[in-house]
């Protein structure tokens, strides 16, 4: 699910604390110069309203790892989600294990597809299968879609036309070899215009193709 978020505007249209990012974005579209981040918290989010701008926005974590420095630049919402789109995640028991996958309608969050369980497997191989699936799914209708993943591995593989991954080839990887193998055909033998992106999990919350077994 979801979690709660609060959004900091402190240059746009008219400055605030906002508890949706449809609220945050109609105060800074179109907006020069907007500034505005999200918190986990309204106390967070209040403090760092009162502190101004000078204080929280861009900054980047000091002294820490790049992990946390990561955490922290990307609670800054970089984008409005395109809700009309497809929603990609994989369901796992173990890393490697058992996977399944599927696609979601971005805003409904109707099932449009789905394989599984796949014996063995892994989370980048699953999420790769899935992004293939909705781009093969969507040519198919002739739809331009956008495509969301959480995974900017399976995303990379994507974009190059391979995977590289330590799965071993032997009799229980089998299924899932024969799909990879058959994504990347398609891929290399096929086009799309669509879009693939990046689901940002710590502005947005989980994907909504989430399976919540985190």
């Amino acid at each position: 699910m979801a979690t709660q978020k609060y959004y900091v505007v402190w240059a746009g249209n008219q400055p605030g604390v906002y508890t949706s990012w449809p609220a945050c974005k109609s105060q800074v579209d179109n907006f020069k110069d907007a500034k505005y981040k999200s918190y986990p918290s309204k106390a967070e989010a209040d403090k760092a309203y009162r502190e101004g701008w000078t204080k929280h926005w861009g900054k980047k974590a000091t002294g820490g790892s790049k992990q946390v420095q990561a955490k922290a630049e990307a609670a800054v919402v970089q984008a409005e989600i395109d809700y009309d789109s497809i929603s990609v995640d994989v369901g796992t028991k173990g890393n490697p294990g058992p996977i399944e996958y599927r696609g979601v309608h971005t805003q409904t969050g109707e099932v449009l597809f789905a394989r599984g369980p796949i014996p063995n497997g892994t989370n980048n191989l699953g999420e790769f299968l899935a992004i293939v699936h909705s781009l093969a799914y969507l040519k198919q209708k002739g739809s331009t879609q956008t495509v969301y993943s959480d995974s900017r591995t399976a995303l990379k593989w994507v974009r190059e036309k391979k995977v590289a991954t330590t799965l071993e080839r032997n009799e229980s990887t089998r299924e899932v070899w024969e799909l990879v193998d058959r994504a990347v055909h398609w891929l290399q033998t096929n086009t799309y215009n669509n879009k693939l992106l990046k689901w940002e999990t710590q502005a947005w919350g989980e994907i909504k193709a989430d399976y919540g077994r985190k």
